[in-house]
């Protein structure tokens, strides 16, 4: 709890404080509304306060975000992808989604060897990315998203460059066929449900598919290999993309005064591969 109350007061400042005072009112007024009990929080919270618990006695996730439009923006994602691989919104109000528990719900990156992690991560990815792309809500673009490295950041110079030129020779690589990305797919928003795996906490995003993958490495020396023969891409332009994500990530954890640390030291180990 420690650590999502000192995320929440840097991102937001004076509103975060007030979020997180109004919280246990909040969750109280919920569990009437909706029906809900027995309600607990998960251990080791980041930027959102979510809660399992029961809804006339079926499992359910309560998650509530200072960020409105943040929790806008997964309802809309979880909407699109509804069929392909991800939990369901079964209500939502103002900052809150009520969603469907993934059951046992263990995270993927525990569950098994590395190597069948990866396997299964790719087997989402691909049903993830039969889902229809909405013709009427706002995702943003990868472009978009990536334009942060344009910016001017307080961290290593040589890296930003380094990025941002990868960057721009990337992006007219790309493949004219764009997807729906959920947009953070890492190991730990892939879950157990049922005798299947589904997804959490997607971002929504639109770009070609291979911006989904970057995420989902934990080893890059097997799983940036394993990728690439998967999915038929060009390992140079994994490697680089991998690389390029890293820096975009350092941008955004910069940008919310947070630690880029772990990101930044990720890069570093592919430079390597990037320039061999």
């Amino acid at each position: 709890m420690e650590t999502l109350k000192n995320n929440i007061v840097k991102i937001y400042g004076k509103r975060g404080e007030g979020w997180l005072s109004e919280l246990p009112r909040r969750i109280e007024q919920l569990q009437r509304s909706w029906g809900l009990s027995e309600l607990k929080p998960f251990p080791n919270l980041s930027y959102s306060y979510v809660l399992a618990g029961l809804q006339s006695k079926v499992p359910v996730i309560l998650k509530l975000s200072p960020d409105a439009n943040l929790i806008d923006k997964e309802a809309m994602a979880l909407n699109a992808f509804e069929g392909f691989g991800a939990v369901s919104v079964l209500d939502r109000e103002e900052g809150v989604l009520l969603l469907e528990q993934a059951v046992p719900g263990g995270l993927l990156k525990n569950s098994l060897p590395i190597e069948r992690r990866i396997e299964i991560a790719c087997k989402v990815i691909d049903k993830l990315h039969q889902a229809p792309i909405p013709p009427k809500e706002g995702f943003p673009s990868i472009e978009e998203w990536l334009a942060a490295v344009d910016k001017e950041w307080d961290l290593p110079k040589d890296h930003l460059k380094r990025a941002r030129k990868l960057k721009n020779e990337l992006i007219n690589k790309d493949s004219g066929r764009k997807v729906l990305l959920h947009g953070d797919l890492h190991q730990e928003n892939i879950l157990s449900n049922g005798n299947d795996w589904v997804v959490i906490d997607p971002k929504g995003v639109i770009g070609a598919p291979i911006h989904e993958i970057w995420a989902c490495v934990e080893d890059p020396n097997h799983d940036l290999k394993f990728l690439a023969t998967n999915f038929g891409y060009p390992f140079q332009d994994v490697v680089e993309w991998y690389y390029v994500r890293l820096i975009l990530a350092s941008c955004w954890q910069a940008e919310d005064g947070l630690d880029a640390s772990r990101f930044l030291t990720l890069a570093q180990s592919v430079l390597p591969l990037v320039e061999p």
